[in-house]
């Protein structure tokens, strides 16, 4: 039997602090000045204002309202849950998800998604439909669906730079 050393080394580790402070989210607050950040600041804002228009007129009476509904607040509580998703860094925890690549997708859907909901708001908008209430937040609720068109267009562009970078950066590392 082999004997036992002399000096054994009984330095024992224990948790760090920041290993208990891993354990939750940091929040990523240079996204907030970020390009990218500035404009998911923006689809939320104008978003809001957008659903919230239409749906504090008598939007039941006109059908397409409903479809200008339905894209602004999906859209609206996506970007809402991407943009708590990044600003918390969840990304790093979750490397299994291509995020460039599915912010990109996102962007392009909700882009056209917006489009067509700007084109039916816009068309639906008529001086004679239940009053000058109506009227003008119906008109506003279309400029603001093309300011949230027009953001989720440069995001788009800024997801594809994103995405195109993240693909040449790891065919370099192969």
């Amino acid at each position: 039997m082999a004997e036992f050393p002399a000096k054994v080394s009984t330095h024992t580790s224990t948790p760090e602090v920041s290993g208990i402070r891993g354990c939750c989210p940091r929040p990523d607050l240079s996204l907030l000045w970020s390009i990218p950040g500035i404009f998911l600041m923006v689809e939320i804002v104008f978003g809001f204002l957008v659903w919230a228009l239409i749906a504090s007129t008598n939007h039941y009476w006109v059908p397409a309202y409903g479809w200008v509904l339905f894209v602004s607040i999906f859209c609206w509580l996506v970007t809402i849950i991407l943009f708590l998703i990044i600003l918390l860094q969840l990304p790093r925890r979750i490397p299994v998800v291509p995020w460039p690549l599915t912010m990109f997708i996102y962007h392009v859907v909700a882009t056209l998604l917006y489009i067509t909901a700007f084109i039916t708001c816009a068309a639906s908008v008529s001086v004679n439909a239940f009053g000058a209430y109506n009227y003008n937040r119906r008109a506003a609720a279309s400029f603001f669906a093309c300011v949230v068109m027009i953001a989720y267009g440069v995001s788009t562009f800024f997801s594809f730079s994103e995405w195109r970078g993240s693909r040449s950066a790891a065919s370099d590392n192969a």
